[in-house]
């Protein structure tokens, strides 16, 4: 399943470093085109500029906390939605040994596939295959379900249709909470035109007051770009080092056993 988002071709590390250097660069030519200016007998004042570039920090501050925010509530949403999905599959295993043989053992050993099929979804490279694996678990255990009710019209062959059905819905949750929520593009585009904006203007405000540059804007653009690379790494489920646990789906296989 390709669903990507607009920095998801580079790594975590080339988008710390590509900040970095955009924010550098900003800088830069901001100085270079103040000093220019003055060269040219530009009498620009160093003091308008100066009440400018502070909304303009201010806006670009504003930006990386809304998008902070975003990028947090969607890993939050991933993490719980997995809980609810381990809390749904043990329900459905309880109930399954209350079905009559040999749907009981069909629908056991399934759903311990099932777990061990989400538990390999999570690791590099095998996401795509487990997903077609866990549909057609799906089938399975739904034909497991008929067959049952086939056999036996009764309350317990009820509550174990009504757990299984809840099983595939956090399916498709889990997949929409963890690859189609991503940062939308647009705001990415708006972040790092932003920071461009405001680096850019604090080396022209630089420039004007014909001052030399100042390390506290290394210390500045080095918070900018980690703030970054937290934001992208947030929003990149199964790669980078913010990780949803999946201590509860492991807790359930082994309580399978």
């Amino acid at each position: 399943m390709d669903v990507t988002g607009l920095l998801d071709p580079l790594p975590l590390w080339a988008i710390f470093v590509l900040s970095v250097g955009i924010a550098l660069l900003s800088v830069e030519v901001g100085y270079r085109v103040a000093r220019n200016r003055q060269q040219h007998g530009s009498e620009e004042q160093a003091s308008l500029v100066g009440g400018m570039v502070g909304p303009t920090l201010g806006l670009l501050a504003f930006m990386l906390a809304f998008t902070f925010g975003l990028a947090g509530s969607r890993f939050e949403d991933r993490r719980q939605v997995m809980l609810s999905e381990a809390n749904a599959v043990g329900t459905a295993y309880l109930r399954a040994k209350l079905l009559p043989e040999p749907m009981r053992t069909d629908a056991q050993n399934l759903l311990r596939e099932y777990v061990d099929v989400r538990l390999e979804a999570v690791q590099p490279g095998k996401l795509d295959q487990a997903l077609v694996k866990s549909e057609e678990l799906h089938n399975k255990l739904w034909s497991v379900a008929m067959a049952t009710a086939e056999k036996e019209r009764s309350a317990i062959t009820s509550i174990f249709i009504q757990s299984l059905n809840e099983v595939i819905d956090l399916h498709a949750e889990r997949v929409m909470a963890g690859l189609r929520s991503r940062v939308p593009a647009i705001i990415w585009i708006v972040l790092y035109v932003l920071a461009i904006l405001a680096m850019g203007m604090m080396g022209y405000h630089t420039g004007l007051a014909n001052s030399k540059r100042s390390l506290a804007v290394i210390a500045l653009i080095l918070g900018f770009s980690s703030v970054l690379f937290l934001i992208a790494d947030l929003d990149r489920p199964g790669q980078g080092t913010l990780q949803v646990s999946q201590h509860a789906m492991i807790d359930l296989r082994n309580s399978m056993k």
